[in-house]
């Protein structure tokens, strides 16, 4: 026996309770039903640990082992998005639309994905979620989904240019992000690149000087995530429809019209109109719905490109278009509303919520600020909004805490911006300061 040890240790060891007595609790049967028992069982042995350690008294394992718990299965964790980013890349872009998450968890069992189940035989893959994006732009003959906006881009090249020429400006050779830069992903392809114009000017004629027999296509990129001003040029679609050889236009960001808050930002119905014949974008940008690539256009590029074996390998499974579809046809996106938000009510927002937490002894100021698309979206456009304004040394700590809380430094304060945080989420993030500012 190791004469360290006293009576009181001997007796608080044997006053915490069994595993299999644990177990019992009915939070943590019905935990282990969400969770696993096995994950289960692991949070209780560390809560068992604990009261060995006399961190916590023997009769509050099973409260302990409860908090440790996660939430869901999954290690991913939700968040409250206040950096004033609509489209925030590291948290996922567009939140879906509770239309989308229900449709999502209906989608989760077994589906008619690819079955019709009026004959019984087997149907076109997502076939209802297609049709609802060509609805969604009329100008498309035909439309084709792929598992993102990358991907749909690589589709276009390698069905129709392996070998062939791309004709590119140098003015749209843009990384699209994480040191992803567009000439690699398209030579991996096989196509080769034919560079025309210059960083700043490049003319309709410079196109017409490139194009020959070994063109596959022209591409024009829309330069997304950055803005060149001054002495430019750019041709446009409809000068370049003319060519004799296929447009393909890479907007990017999945606006499928146009918007009047996004006047310099293209989408898929005014490139069809102006003679493109392929329009790929991202999903999970200004469209708001889930992470997916989009091609739109003729019937026969369509054709080819979804026949392709390389298509196979790209394909969304059913939840993505499940989420897709309830997007396209649900009610108001997340996105949506966000960027419409009147800069008003939220400055109100901000006002309540300074004033409540004010009460309660926390620095908190409503200010001014300024939010952005992201996502490379609509690049130089800012949107008027209010922020919630705290100290800076909160900003760790909230993004730490139980619900995490995610904004942004400025000028030594943490700044919560209202206008990528729904109304309905405005006590949860009070609560989370709230937690900290008691700390």
């Amino acid at each position: 026996m190791d004469p360290t040890d006293t009576g009181a240790d001997t007796d608080v060891r044997r006053r915490i309770p069994r595993t299999d007595a644990v177990l019992r609790d009915p939070r943590l049967l019905q935990a282990a039903l969400r969770l696993g028992t096995a994950r289960v069982k692991s949070a209780v042995h560390r809560a068992q640990q604990r009261a060995r350690e006399g961190a916590v008294p023997p009769d509050a394992v099973a409260d302990t082992a409860v908090s440790l718990l996660p939430r869901s299965a999954g290690g991913l964790r939700p968040v409250i998005n206040a950096t004033g980013v609509l489209l925030h890349t590291n948290l996922g872009r567009a939140p879906l639309s509770a239309a989308a998450r229900q449709a999502v968890q209906e989608a989760a069992g077994p589906t008619d994905v690819e079955l019709d189940l009026r004959t019984g035989v087997r149907a076109r893959r997502g076939r209802t979620a297609l049709a609802a994006l060509r609805a969604a732009v009329p100008a498309a003959e035909a439309a084709h989904v792929v598992n993102n906006g990358a991907a749909a881009l690589v589709l276009a090249a390698t069905a129709l240019a392996a070998g062939r020429e791309i004709v590119v400006s140098r003015g749209e050779m843009v990384e699209i992000g994480d040191g992803f830069r567009l000439p690699d992903l398209l030579v991996s392809t096989g196509a080769r690149l034919r560079e025309v114009g210059t960083t700043n000017r490049t003319t309709a004629g410079d196109y017409a000087e490139a194009v020959g027999p070994d063109t596959a296509f022209v591409l024009k990129v829309h330069p997304s995530n950055f803005r060149i001003t001054g002495f430019t040029r750019a041709a446009t679609v409809g000068e370049l429809a003319p060519l004799g050889v296929p447009v393909v236009v890479d907007i990017g960001s999945g606006l499928l019209a146009p918007h009047p808050l996004l006047p310099e930002e293209p989408d898929a119905r005014t490139q069809l109109t102006a003679g493109a014949a392929l329009v790929t974008a991202s999903g999970d940008k200004l469209l708001g719905g889930p992470q997916c690539g989009l091609l739109l256009g003729r019937q026969t590029l369509i054709t080819t490109l979804s026949r392709h074996p390389f298509a196979r390998a790209l394909r969304v499974d059913k939840l993505t278009l499940a989420a897709l579809e309830a997007t396209l046809t649900g009610p108001g996106t997340p996105t949506g509303e966000a960027l419409t938000a009147a800069p008003e009510p939220l400055r109100r927002r901000a006002e309540r919520l300074a004033a409540v937490l004010g009460a309660d002894g926390i620095d908190a100021r409503a200010v001014a600020s300024e939010a952005a698309v992201g996502g490379g979206g609509a690049p130089g456009v800012t949107l008027p909004s209010a922020a919630l304004s705290l100290p800076g040394r909160y900003a760790a700590p909230l993004r730490t805490g139980p619900v995490p809380v995610v904004g942004h430094l400025e000028a030594g304060r943490c700044l919560l911006d209202l206008r990528t945080v729904p109304a309905e989420d405005d006590d949860r993030l009070a609560g989370a300061v709230r937690a900290v500012g008691g700390r």
